[in-house]
């Protein structure tokens, strides 16, 4: 007599993948579209108020030209600490979770509270919902953690390179979004937009995004797991030298951020050309980025993730220093737009070697410790270059910087030829 078909299925030789990563192999090439998407709405709708935010603070009611500044600083750093407080918080959870459920947390929040600051009454409540906005949201973040644990291991660099260029577009488009929308639609309408904007990228997320995750089996198998996997988890000299890499680059980036103005107008352009030029000048370095990230996240899987951010760290060093003898603007921009394409290697090859260097039931909270570190060098990097720039003038941030990432690129190389650096993750 023939056998039913459920006890053909029961003793089938093929069995499933027991891996969250064989179980999702399907999927990331779809999530990783939605992700792109979702990440470049998140940074515009972020990023786009920075032309008109002095602005919008005088609407709040502050009228002295220093406490503006002030007030336009504070609320726009809120985010960035916000989200490097919480992202390892959102990375345990992804991994208890699961990955998707994240994902719509940080897009539904950040739906909600962008569309309530262009309701905001006063300055308090807008650096509130600032803060609130990084507390909560981190669609880019939770991404990350998404694409890194379910992208085969030789696609990953190329896969977060990706990612990472649509993050940098979003920051590129921003500030030209928001130097369009308010004089069409007033500024607080301007924000209702941004806030529509990253509601569609929820919606795809919830009806597009695929994962195969099971609490009970997963949480079961990383318990089990983690005594085999131990060697891996206390390797922390290779994640404190990642992290600090991480927090580097993009201090480096943003050092020169709050005197670049200041440093432009220093190179004989017209006093009201100063804010547009300023504008093109900060553009250059998202624009050169965005040329290489998924190449150099793809070079990265050929020849190894920590050569990739050796030879990035140097090249962006000895980058910097020229920028300290510009006689023209267009001179800087052009530097700026060489130092965007080395570090665009560092970010996709420092995450894909995070999530190789620990154990599975610990990738998702290792990732949000990455983003965390990203967030705190925004935070730090603006900071830095603003003390070096008073105390020992605008030339020293450029060499202090690039001093900075040479050390750094001196550390990983001494890293990587680590005995205790697990097997595969050179690869």
């Amino acid at each position: 007599m023939d056998q039913p078909a459920s006890a053909f299925a029961r003793t089938t030789p093929f069995p499933e993948p027991v891996s969250y990563a064989g179980r999702n192999m399907l999927y990331w090439r779809r999530n990783l579209a939605v992700c792109v998407f979702g990440s470049f709405t998140t940074l515009v709708s972020l990023s786009m108020l920075l032309p008109f935010l002095p602005l919008y603070v005088q609407q709040l009611g502050v009228t002295s030209q220093a406490a503006v500044v002030q007030w336009s600083g504070v609320a726009f750093g809120a985010t960035f600490l916000g989200t490097a407080a919480t992202a390892p918080v959102w990375g345990r959870l992804a991994d208890r979770y699961g990955r998707k459920p994240m994902l719509v947390r940080a897009a539904v929040g950040m739906a909600i509270v962008m569309s309530l600051i262009g309701m905001a009454h006063n300055v308090y409540e807008l650096v509130g919902l600032r803060l609130l906005a990084g507390l909560i949201g981190g669609y880019a973040s939770a991404s990350i953690v998404m694409i890194g644990t379910q992208v085969p291991r030789e696609r990953a660099g190329w896969a977060l390179g990706i990612l990472s260029t649509g993050a940098l577009a979003g920051n590129l488009a921003g500030p030209l979004v928001g130097g369009l929308l308010p004089s069409l639609i007033s500024i607080r309408s301007t924000f209702f937009v941004g806030g529509a904007m990253i509601a569609v990228a929820a919606l795809l997320t919830i009806l597009l995004v695929r994962e195969d995750f099971r609490p009970e089996s997963d949480v079961k198998r990383r318990v089990a797991a983690a005594p085999s996997d131990a060697p891996k988890t206390t390797n922390r000299i290779v994640i404190v030298t990642l992290l600090s890499t991480a927090m580097m680059v993009l201090l480096a980036n943003m050092s020169i951020e709050p005197i670049i103005t200041v440093y432009i107008s220093h190179l004989s352009v017209p006093t009201n050309e100063l804010a547009r030029t300023a504008g093109i000048v900060m553009a250059c370095s998202a624009l050169g980025s965005m040329l290489t990230a998924a190449r150099l996240g793809a070079l990265a899987d050929r020849i190894g993730g920590w050569n990739v951010i050796t030879a990035c760290l140097v090249l962006t060093g000895l980058v910097m220093v020229p920028q300290a003898f510009v006689t023209h603007w267009w001179q800087l921009a052009a530097l700026r737009g060489l130092m965007g394409m080395t570090l665009a290697g560092l970010l996709p090859s420092i995450a894909k070697l995070v999530r190789h260097s620990v154990a599975d039931h610990e990738s998702g909270k290792m990732l949000g410790y990455l983003q965390s570190a990203q967030f705190s060098g925004q935070v730090v990097g603006p900071l830095i270059g603003g003390v070096i720039g008073v105390h020992l003038g605008l030339h020293a941030v450029f060499f202090v910087t690039g001093f900075l990432l040479i050390v750094c690129a001196v550390a990983t190389r001494w890293c990587a030829q680590r005995k205790e650096v697990p097997p595969g993750v050179l690869a």
